[in-house]
């Protein structure tokens, strides 16, 4: 067996996301820079001496070393950064939505046109155990094809939650549609394929604030699949469920580990004189995995110089949603 390659990352943005990225590395990446404009924060991710602290993220992506740039800042950075590391020739993992607006990523794909830097956008939840299992199961054939899908996923916020960088739509580019609705989003793409009837209700109940704490989309594809999705920031208790009906099944998704519950999959499967389905039942560990998953298919991307998916195109396709829904809300903090 030959050695090993580690590859060296640098870290921009060193918040909640960020800290979790930095531990979430595994054995092929070493971390050598992180900068977050609250040097403390930064600090708090260098763990060793030998990991560079920046203010500045210029100055991160000036290091000739680096092999990948993390990019967890809020959202109004992300694109203006991927850009200036692009042109450094590094590659990327950068946070959904990737971009603040629809107009921001159509003009950053427009720019990017070197197939060999690898940017990856982290949709983590694509590497949920749940998820990958859900996938197994539909290629299998056992439960036939899906016909359409009902996501619930929300939390409660917290105190001065109107004051955070979430509720500021000129640094959030919106409210809980483009925090986790782009996550349902992108899932029902996952399994759906692409949708061409978007349809939506935008709403805020409860925060002073303005921009949504609800989100309310009906997504159809051409072949007429459906996605029912809620979104919320009133839920209060946090919760996610993802249920994939198909043709001779279903697939029933809780959780996803940590404060949204241990997280698990059911298996409903129809038996042929119908009636009481056969269940199967999967329990996954507490933990959340997913982040180390997904840097992990980075190093692929990167090392099998593979296509990258999901990428910039899929952050549109998301993107593209929530922008029509912010529109047909008259929300004001449409691109």
């Amino acid at each position: 067996m030959g050695r090993q390659i580690n590859f060296k990352v640098g870290i921009i943005g060193c918040g909640l996301i960020g800290l979790k990225r930095s531990k979430s590395l595994g054995s092929k990446g070493d971390l050598i820079a992180c900068a977050d404009t609250n040097i403390d924060n930064a600090k708090k991710i260098a763990t060793s001496k030998k990991i560079k602290v920046f203010k500045n993220w210029k100055k991160l992506l000036d290091i000739k070393e680096i092999d990948i740039v993390i990019i967890a800042t809020p959202h109004s950075q992300l694109s203006k950064i991927l850009l200036e590391a692009y042109k450094k020739k590094k590659h990327i993992l950068v946070e959904k939505p990737a971009s603040k607006n629809l107009k921001e990523i159509s003009k950053l794909i427009s720019k990017i046109k070197n197939n060999r830097i690898k940017i990856r956008v982290a949709f983590n939840h694509r590497y949920h155990p749940s998820i990958i299992k859900a996938q197994e199961i539909i290629k299998s054939g056992i439960i036939g094809k899906p016909m359409y899908l009902r996501g619930r996923y929300g939390h409660g916020g917290r105190l001065n939650y109107e004051k955070e960088w979430r509720a500021k739509p000129s640094i959030s580019g919106g409210g809980e549609l483009i925090d986790q609705g782009s996550h349902l989003i992108d899932l029902s793409r996952l399994f759906l394929g692409e949708f061409n009837k978007i349809n939506g209700f935008i709403n805020t109940y409860f925060y002073k604030m303005s921009v949504e704490d609800n989100a309310f989309l009906t997504l159809k594809t051409h072949t007429n699949k459906i996605a029912f999705l809620h979104t919320s920031w009133t839920e209060w208790k946090n919760m996610f469920s993802f249920e994939i009906f198909c043709t001779f099944g279903k697939i029933d998704i809780n959780g996803l580990g940590g404060s949204y519950g241990r997280e698990q999959l059911t298996l409903y499967q129809m038996s042929k004189k119908m009636g009481i389905p056969r269940q199967e039942k999967w329990k996954f560990k507490l933990k959340d995995l997913s982040w180390k998953t997904e840097i992990n298919e980075m190093y692929k991307d990167i090392t099998y110089n593979r296509k990258v998916i999901p990428n910039l195109n899929d952050a549109y396709q998301s993107l593209k949603i929530i922008n029509k829904i912010y529109k047909d809300s008259k929300y004001d903090h449409i691109s």
